[in-house]
């Protein structure tokens, strides 16, 4: 389409669907196959009536519609444009339950289903994989159990988890956070984003929204698309989210909680000050607005740990972790920690919804949280990671008169930012091609110009490889601007 009218398909009038929906679903396609692109421009009103040979009326129902579910932009005296940024904010029409049943529950971006292509191909780094490389995650032995013991343990399974595990995490919440036990409780779920599917289940009504840092990982989530939850993005400096644009959101928008990923942010790898923590946590007991605390990376942090949200507002806060960073998915185990009524209900919800989290993932984590093993793991895994980082930095310090790159003081990622004119998203497809394997900020937000990039997945001998592909890159990247 792109601002033509010549390629755009006949209606069908023989179709029981209203023509506005059948132009509704021709555009989300042309957006979802990759033919339109954000920013590109749409014909105007009078030239897609006049070509759909249907009312303006007609296309003006179909633009707004597309318009209130974020697909488009319209701008009076700059015409209608395909919006930028996440596509996690963007929804689907819902009209009758056979098109429900047809379509898919979550289209993932072109380049998404591009780049996971890719990962099958031996020459490519991997760097966009959220996981620590397998050669890092701590080894354990894990005690043979015969059924008896298996059968056992299953008598210690309450509403809300295997109880020596609930024992183990607590032990750590307390001694290496310094969290307060009193009054509150802890509930085992399957990962961390079983954790969030609760909370959005339970707690929120359709029409209310979770605001959260842009860029954030949850864009880029199906589970708010599938739920129509809307997501508020709050913009961040480098300190953390902005308490100003936090605060104007909560009086303008329907906001029933905040999100935040204040230890070694996703995507951007942020640590939150701890100046800005309190500001933040003080704006929201002002409103009262419940906080998310998502602290899956706080166990890889190379320094003393900032002290949690959960610890400088317990009332306030409810604390999600996670044993995928550590152990890798294997052991999908995760946990949200609050107060006792609070986790009494979400316990309730996860049976209900028959989401129970089987014995065997708690055994296995158990088993490797009382490892004697563990601390000494741990130490290891944090010093292998600290020199790569450290290794990885030197590595990019020849980019930085063409790459803003933050310092990297733990967690999985870094965040890099292209300091020239605005790049497009036809200018990431260079980075396929070098098979170089990374997120790019428009995944996760409205900005074109950054990228995600996990650090562990790159030992040594890969760094000389990294670099000659991200040289060619950035020269490519150079010459394109210049040309424009």
């Amino acid at each position: 389409m792109k601002g033509g009218v010549s390629d755009l398909k006949p209606l069908d009038r023989n179709s029981k669907a209203p023509l506005f929906q059948q132009i509704i679903k021709q555009v989300i396609e042309d957006i979802q196959n990759g033919r339109l692109q954000p920013g590109d421009k749409l014909p105007p009103e009078r030239q897609l009536a006049k070509v759909y040979q249907v009312n303006r009326s007609t296309v003006n129902h179909a633009l707004e519609e597309l318009a209130s579910l974020g697909w488009i932009t319209r701008r009076q005296g700059s015409g209608t444009e395909i919006s930028q940024g996440p596509w996690g904010s963007r929804q689907t029409p819902h009209y009758q339950w056979q098109a429900l049943l047809q379509r898919a529950p979550f289209t993932p971006d072109p380049y998404l289903t591009e780049l996971n292509a890719a990962k099958a191909r031996p020459d490519v780094l991997d760097l966009y994989t959220g996981e620590l490389p397998a050669s890092l995650i701590p080894d354990f032995a894990f005690p043979a159990m015969r059924w008896e013991k298996i059968l056992a343990a299953e008598q210690q399974v309450t509403a809300t988890g295997y109880e020596p595990l609930k024992e183990a995490i607590l032990h750590s919440l307390t001694q290496t956070f310094s969290l307060a036990s009193h009054n509150q409780d802890l509930l085992i779920t399957s990962g961390s984003s079983q954790g969030i599917s609760l909370i959005l289940q339970t707690l929120l009504a359709p029409t209310e929204a979770v605001a959260t840092e842009e860029p954030s990982f949850l864009f880029a989530l199906p589970l708010f698309q599938s739920l129509g939850i809307p997501l508020v993005g709050i913009p961040c400096d480098e300190e953390g989210i902005l308490p100003d644009a936090l605060e104007r959101s909560i009086l303008s928008k329907k906001i029933r909680f905040l999100y935040l990923n204040p230890t070694f942010q996703n995507p951007t790898g942020r640590l939150m000050s701890l100046t800005r923590r309190k500001v933040i946590v003080e704006l929201c007991r002002k409103y009262s607005l419940p906080i998310i605390e998502d602290d899956v990376f706080g166990e890889l942090d190379f320094a003393t740990p900032l002290p949690k949200l959960k610890a400088l507002a317990p009332e306030l806060v409810i604390y999600l972790g996670s044993l995928s960073k550590l152990f890798g998915t294997s052991i999908k185990i995760g946990w949200l920690f609050g107060p006792v009524p609070l986790i009494a209900s979400l316990a309730h919800a996860k049976q209900r919804l028959e989401a129970e989290t089987t014995i065997f993932p708690q055994l296995l984590a158990t088993s490797a949280l009382q490892s004697p093993e563990y601390p000494l793991n741990h130490h290891s895994l944090m010093t292998t990671l600290e020199t790569r980082a450290h290794a990885f930095h030197q590595t990019l310090a020849p980019f930085e008169k063409d790459w803003q790159i933050r310092p990297i003081k733990g967690g999985l990622y870094t965040w890099l930012t292209w300091r020239h004119e605005p790049l497009q998203r036809k200018d990431w497809q260079l980075f396929l091609d070098a098979g170089l394997l990374v997120a790019p900020a428009f995944l996760f937000s409205k900005e074109t110009n950054s990228f995600r990039l996990n650090y562990t997945r790159l030992e040594t001998a890969d760094l000389p490889d990294f670099q000659r592909r991200f040289t060619v890159i950035s020269e490519q990247l150079t010459l394109r601007s210049a040309k424009r």
